[in-house]
């Protein structure tokens, strides 16, 4: 039943990310980690996630700032490690608390949508590729400080899509990588991820025929509601 219920939070999941432009690590992380505990969850979602993110790095690699997003990259291999750490080291109940309010943070961030009359300066990418790193590492989302920085950068809209989903997949092949090395990608990982391509494939082929008829500002603020029940019901410890 396990396998089967992730295939569908995996379907729903890749079907929003690929309506909404972000969300499906946000989205996904804290259901299986309800499924199957956090140990299981983080490396099942790291090698879901670097498949949907070499998908999208495809679609997007022609606006793809490379000067960001090297910087970006280069401080997220910092952090990286240390999200790992904590992950094999820090109680699973307070990485859980703290998976729910960073949730919970990012989706009023997004509800919000606070604007700026300056750009970010530039210097900021080092701290929060880092940080993007460590979020990434640990819990599979190193989307919040990344896209809150390329909003305070005001970059252009393809420009935003391309820098975040290569961020994301560098992130991801470190990731991946770092479970490979301390041998958390099971017999139980493979396994799941096995059922969960087909979904995903399937969530990535509709929401690619839906897209032009849907309303992506309304979408976007249900994408958010979502993350914020779902980090609400993380800081409830529900599961």
């Amino acid at each position: 039943m396990t396998p089967f219920l992730i295939a569908i939070v995996v379907f729903v999941a890749a079907f929003l990310q690929s309506l909404s432009g972000f969300g499906f690590a946000v989205i996904i992380m804290p259901l299986i980690t309800l499924m199957v505990g956090l140990q299981t969850a983080a490396p099942l979602v790291a090698t879901i996630a670097l498949t949907v993110y070499t998908i999208n790095v495809i679609r997007f690699r022609h606006a793809i700032n490379r000067d960001e997003v090297l910087r970006l990259a280069a401080a997220s291999a910092f952090g990286v490690p240390v999200g790992i750490w904590v992950l094999a080291n820090v109680n699973e109940t307070v990485v859980k608390a703290v998976l729910g309010l960073l949730l919970v943070t990012f989706a009023l961030y997004g509800l919000l949508r606070p604007t700026a009359n300056w750009a970010l300066s530039r210097q900021w990418v080092y701290p929060t590729g880092f940080v993007a790193g460590c979020l990434g590492g640990a819990y599979n989302t190193p989307g919040p400080p990344a896209i809150v920085y390329g909003s305070l950068r005001q970059w252009p809209r393809d420009e935003f899509r391309a820098a975040m989903q290569t961020l994301f997949l560098v992130n991801a092949m470190l990731v991946v990588t770092s479970h490979f090395l301390t041998h958390n990608l099971t017999v139980e990982v493979l396994s799941l991820y096995l059922y969960a391509v087909p979904a995903l494939a399937l969530g990535i082929l509709l929401a690619a025929r839906m897209d032009s008829k849907v309303d992506r500002r309304r979408f976007r603020t249900l994408v958010n509601v979502m993350v914020l029940l779902l980090g609400a019901l993380l800081l409830l410890g529900v599961g």
